[in-house]
């Protein structure tokens, strides 16, 4: 690490997780979800919970402990500086967007929170303010923001896979997600998603 060193950046690691929690439960009332679903959904919401309560507070520890470099066997060695202070600049501005993304999206929601995949219950109200009001899947576009971020703030090839399995996960799990969104919510959901993109504003 240049920006930060490995110390400092497991403690931000760890803070941005405990407070991401506390948002969550404040906002939605839950902590942790159970995966559940269909094979697709159930596997999109266990990756999700190991990525965030298993890998980040892994990463987190041992860059505390300094033993991320000697353990990760798959670290991208970039002996460039110009490289590598633009991978962890990059890294960083994602990991940060990505949490305060989610947190926005979270408290957006509120009561109205589902697990992903998950259809919307009765009572729900369709949600399109906050993040929402520029792309329709804030939370999964936080999670890959999340996700690319630690790869590139830590080179890591495992992550870096990581990322795209997340990713082809996502993009089969969003159809699923639109589709009980627009049986629950009707034409005031279609007219939504002419509106607005799935993951990135102007883009996608």
């Amino acid at each position: 690490m240049h920006l930060l060193d490995q110390r400092t950046l497991g403690i931000v690691i760890f803070s941005l997780l405990g407070t991401l929690v506390v948002v969550k439960h404040l906002a939605t009332g839950s902590t942790v979800d159970k995966p559940r679903g269909p094979l697709t959904v159930w596997l999109v919401n266990l990756f999700n919970l190991s990525f965030l309560l298993v890998v980040n507070p892994l990463a987190a520890i041992l860059l505390i402990t300094r033993r991320m470099t000697t353990i990760d066997p798959t670290r991208l060695g970039f002996d460039e500086q110009r490289v590598l202070t633009v991978l962890e600049l990059a890294g960083l501005v994602l990991y940060v967007t990505g949490f305060i993304l989610m947190a926005g999206a979270l408290i957006a929601l509120g009561r109205n929170y589902q697990p992903g995949g998950s259809a919307p219950h009765s009572e729900n109200q369709m949600v399109a303010h906050g993040p929402y009001k520029f792309i329709r899947h804030p939370m999964y576009a936080a999670a890959l923001g999340i996700s690319l971020g630690l790869a590139c703030l830590l080179q890591s090839g495992a992550l870096f896979c990581v990322f795209c399995v997340y990713l082809a996960l996502i993009l089969m799990l969003v159809p699923i997600e639109e589709e009980g969104l627009r049986k629950g919510y009707g034409e005031r959901y279609s007219a939504y998603q002419q509106e607005t993109k799935r993951i990135l504003p102007f883009v996608y």
